[in-house]
């Protein structure tokens, strides 16, 4: 499917009267935007056609899905009571704008060299990332934020499955519910991990809905690892980095994996 017959589909499945649909022919994206909240979302049309190739219709309905439970978080005219407690992080990369749409400034923090955490209220089927106004609106400071956010992400679930490929231990964590990758800001969690790892600690989060975790135990590991994580950082839907970390002395490292060699990304 080439561009302009992905761009009319995409069309007939999101157009509504309260919406409008905009095409930058230069960057080759659509932008849906709702008349009610005047916010709306962009989507990359070459990433859903490469998508495409490989899953066919189910590439279409994740983005129109998407698209959908995006507008219907934005539309949302006022925080119930309580909601204020479903705040979660969300890792993303450093390439991530920092303003909205909007020109409103994002609340994040920075992470590693390669991605920051930003905050979002979860909505059930969509979250909305917070952003200053959402803040001063609902009477939050940063720091309430992001005690809440943690708080959260250690309360949520760590099942991870487990596989062994030429010597080396590779687990993996993908329930998605959005924050698979923000497990790892649950630093208890990869303390408990490490204390069971007897080679070199490895960790990475290649798009939102995965979370690797690498007992790497000889140089075949650092090779499939990188692999591996190049992978599912080409499918993902919200990709993060294809770059994998360290993990010593519960500080996050990026290495930077070539053949059989390796090494430590400086920060």
């Amino acid at each position: 499917m080439d561009s302009k017959k992905m761009k009319a589909e995409l069309e007939k499945r999101l157009s509504s009267a309260n919406r409008t649909i905009t095409y930058d022919r230069k960057n080759d994206h659509l932008r849906i935007e709702s008349k009610d909240s005047g916010r709306g979302i962009t989507v990359e049309l070459p990433r859903i056609i490469a998508k495409w190739e490989v899953d066919k219709e189910k590439a279409i309905d994740e983005v129109v899905y998407y698209v959908e439970e995006g507008l219907k978080a934005m539309d949302e005219k006022t925080i119930q009571e309580g909601e204020k407690t479903r705040i979660f992080p969300v890792i993303r990369s450093t390439s991530t704008p920092v303003v909205s749409r909007e020109e409103i400034p994002l609340v994040y923090d920075d992470h590693t060299a390669e991605t920051r955490v930003y905050y979002a209220l979860d909505l059930g089927n969509a979250y909305r990332i917070i952003d200053e106004a959402l803040m001063a609106k609902e009477n939050w400071t940063r720091d309430h934020i992001r005690e809440v956010a943690l708080f959260n992400v250690r309360s949520l679930k760590t099942t991870m499955k487990r596989d062994e490929v030429a010597g080396n231990i590779f687990y993996f964590l993908n329930t998605n519910d959005g924050y698979d990758a923000s497990r790892v800001l649950n630093d208890s969690f990869l303390k408990e991990m490490s204390s069971k790892i007897t080679g070199d600690m490895a960790v990475a989060v290649p798009h939102q809905d995965v979370l690797i975790l690498a007992d790497i135990k000889n140089e075949t590991g650092y090779d499939i690892l990188a692999q591996m994580t190049m992978s599912f950082f080409a499918s993902g839907r919200v990709p993060i980095t294809a770059l994998s970390f360290l993990y010593e002395n519960g500080e996050l490292e990026p290495i930077f994996i070539l053949g059989k060699n390796r090494s430590k990304k400086p920060n």
